[in-house]
């Protein structure tokens, strides 16, 4: 079935969430699917001129820590966090993002690949305390709702 051959009002649905109606297992797996984002502009108050940033660096100890893992590692430019660099986010469909800050190149990748563990199966959309490594907890910037979060009552 394509775009086109579904009733206008099904589009958004189909567009938004394009598994959930052919396997929930899959709708599922989609939903707890976590993401790690890397600042690689990231350069600890090194000299700008550096042929690459620690930033960049912890990066690529990330992406190979995820190997084997169904954590995806993406570079990003900045994430507007320089003073508290190195920095990562962590984020889920439907669920809290969050954003860490006082990473270091060497153990900050297997901190970030642990608490995305942690994260991916929590049922209630918010990364444990419990279990979290002591970098995300002491290194824990924001943590920002999901989009279709209703709010406090």
């Amino acid at each position: 079935m394509t775009l086109r051959d579904l009733p206008s009002g099904d589009i958004t649905q189909t567009v938004r969430d394009p598994v959930a109606a052919a396997d929930p297992d899959v709708a599922a797996a989609v939903s707890t699917a976590t993401t790690i984002y890397v600042c690689i502009t990231c350069r600890l108050g090194e000299d700008g001129d550096l042929a690459a940033a620690p930033g960049a660096a912890l990066a690529e100890a990330t992406r190979r820590a995820a190997a084997g893992t169904g954590i995806t590692v993406l570079r990003v430019r900045c994430l507007a966090n320089c003073k508290r660099g190195l920095s990562a986010a962590v984020r889920r469909n439907q669920a809290w993002t969050y954003l860490f800050g006082g990473l270091d190149a060497e153990h900050g990748a297997a901190a970030l690949i642990e608490g995305a563990r942690l994260f991916a199966h929590a049922t209630d959309g918010v990364m444990p305390w419990r279990g979290r490594p002591e970098a995300l907890k002491r290194g824990l910037i924001a943590r920002t709702p999901p989009v279709d979060f209703p709010g406090d009552a």
